[in-house]
This record gives C-alpha cells, structure tokens and sequence, in this order.
C-alpha cells in the first residue's frame, strides 16, 4: 500500500559492497513499510558464498525493491539480472539509479512476483534467483514451488531465501538442499542449491 506523503520523502541510502561500483551510493525511496533493504553485512556474507558463480550468470531479483541484490550482482559481474517489483515509483527509482550507474545489464519489470512466475514464456533459465519477499506476506513456500516447478532454474541454480522465521521452517521442493545459512539479528538467510536430475 503506498502512502500518500512519501512523494514527499527523502530517499534513504543503500551502498554497494564490492565490484566495479564498490563503495558507489544509491538512493531509494521507501514509499512501503515493508521495503527494507537486505542489510549490508548479510549481502556480503551470501556474495562470498556466490562468489564462484556470479560472473556471467544470469540473475532473477523477485522482489527488487531497494534494488540492492540486484545492483550488487550487477556491479560483481553478473551477465543480466531481472528484477521484478510490483510498484510503479520503486521501477522508477531502480531505472534511475541504473541510468546512474549507465547499468545496461538489469531488466527492470513491474508485476506482481508471483503472478509474473504463473504466466508461461518466461525469461529463460536463471543461475542466481534471489527471493527476499515482504516478511509479513509469507509468500516464500509458493514463490519455492513455482519456481520449481516453471521452466525457470538452469542445472544447479542457487536461490538466496531471506526471512524472518527459520529457513528450515520453509517447506522447499524436494530437488533443493541448503549449502549455506545463517543468522543475523532476526533475519536468517540462505543459499539453496537444486540438484541436477
């Protein structure tokens, strides 16, 4: 739900870890109470789990929000990254801070995530699928069974899960096994791996 005086707002501030925009500041509005970005110190603990994989590979962010996933793959070498978020000011902010950057590699789409992952003809297979959805929404599950069950996932996708609830809670498809997880303060977080049949 957008609030009416965040027009009005001054935008809060995500940074860039590490690759070629290390370090650069971005701006983004919160103009949703459930937008919040993931916290520096955890994006650097699952990069250096990706680190083997990010360069080149092809990314989904299915909840972009502030966009820091997203441009934090895109800065350490990702070949494209999808991003995906269902408001229309936040697909401005993104677009903006890519025109900053003169970012060419993201694809910046407004829908709704899970009705994005119902329809056929996707974007083709992904190496990376980031899934770090509104805690309160507890949309995980699902987003976890549509994108198994999609044409989505290349052989040996990782997917990052951020929630507040223990991960070993969610009920994952039967192909994905934990290779990383962890706690901070009251996110836990994780890299899944689906195995190649």
């Amino acid at each position: 739900m957008t609030n009416s005086s965040s027009k009005n707002k001054s935008p809060n501030v995500i940074r860039i870890i590490a690759g070629k925009w290390r370090s650069r500041k971005l701006p983004f509005v919160s103009e949703v109470e459930t937008l919040r970005p993931t916290p520096d110190r955890v994006r650097e603990t699952v990069f250096n789990w990706l680190q083997a994989k990010i360069i080149g590979a092809r990314c989904l962010d299915l909840f972009a929000g502030s966009g820091a996933l997203a441009y934090e793959a895109c800065s350490r070498g990702a070949a494209t990254v999808t991003a995906i978020d269902n408001s229309s000011r936040v697909k401005q902010m993104l677009q903006d801070n890519c025109d900053l950057l003169n970012c060419t590699a993201m694809k910046i789409i407004l829908a709704d995530s899970l009705s994005w992952l119902e329809q056929p003809g996707n974007e083709g297979l992904y190496d990376i699928v980031f899934l770090d959805p509104p805690y309160s929404k507890n949309v995980l599950p699902e987003c976890c069974r549509l994108l198994d069950a999609g044409n989505f996932l290349a052989p040996g996708c990782a997917i990052y899960l951020e929630s507040d609830h223990p991960l070993e809670d969610i009920e994952l498809p039967s192909s994905w096994r934990f290779l990383k997880s962890k706690k901070a303060g009251q996110v836990y977080y994780g890299v899944c791996e689906r195995l190649i049949n």
